[in-house]
């Protein structure tokens, strides 16, 4: 709807969307709704804990984005949502929801959310975060470690067998879709001052 701005946010894991996007929610508070990727991560109920944990979280299959796509068109059509939530310590969907309503500007962030065609054409701006691989990585095991209950080994361990090969081969080339590329994400103000000049412009039209 015209009335409805979408703009996503991706990046490689640890890259600075989640920075971006807070400074953009202090700066126009209620009038954001975010929609993150991470809480579609597909329920495995059928597996064990220790089954879960050795799943491939970084490929675009792992996430039920038939579903994203399907609620990001409610919300830009002005419907409010029933969001899933993702449990990571778990690694598995959580059985509550959370309820999101509309606004004028909707945020959608994620690793892999250029990667889907339908879900970039519900985009009205394409905005990839670009972080050196390093600091990607300090980032993530910082992370995972204090907030996700992960050991460090095993944050490591799934850095080299899946998240940086699928950055390579699924994140990484989905950055030819985007409209804007920042480096370092909410830390660079001259790319900050321009997305939320934009923001400003569809707010006050």
């Amino acid at each position: 709807m015209d009335n409805i701005l979408v703009i996503g946010i991706a990046g490689g894991s640890g890259s600075g969307k989640t920075t971006l996007t807070k400074k953009l929610i202090e700066k126009f508070g209620d009038n954001i709704t975010v929609l993150s990727h991470d809480n579609y991560y597909k329920r495995h109920d059928e597996l064990t804990y220790e089954q879960r944990a050795q799943l491939n979280y970084d490929e675009p299959e792992a996430l039920d984005t038939s579903l994203m796509v399907y609620q990001l068109d409610q919300l830009r059509h002005g419907q409010a949502i029933d969001c899933p939530l993702y449990d990571f310590t778990q690694h598995n969907r959580s059985n509550e929801t959370i309820r999101i309503n509309p606004e004028r500007v909707i945020l959608v962030e994620g690793i892999m959310i250029f990667a889907s065609e339908e879900l970039r054409n519900l985009m009205d701006i394409r905005i990839f975060v670009d972080t050196d691989a390093d600091i990607r990585l300090c980032r993530r095991i910082k992370r995972d470690v204090t907030k996700r209950g992960r050991s460090l080994e095993s944050v490591i361990a799934q850095y080299k067998a899946t998240v940086k090969p699928m950055h390579e081969k699924h994140v990484e080339p989905s950055k030819k879709y985007a409209d804007l590329v920042v480096p370092e994400g909410g830390k660079n103000e001259v790319a900050l001052d321009m997305i939320e000049g934009r923001i400003r412009r569809h707010l006050e039209g």
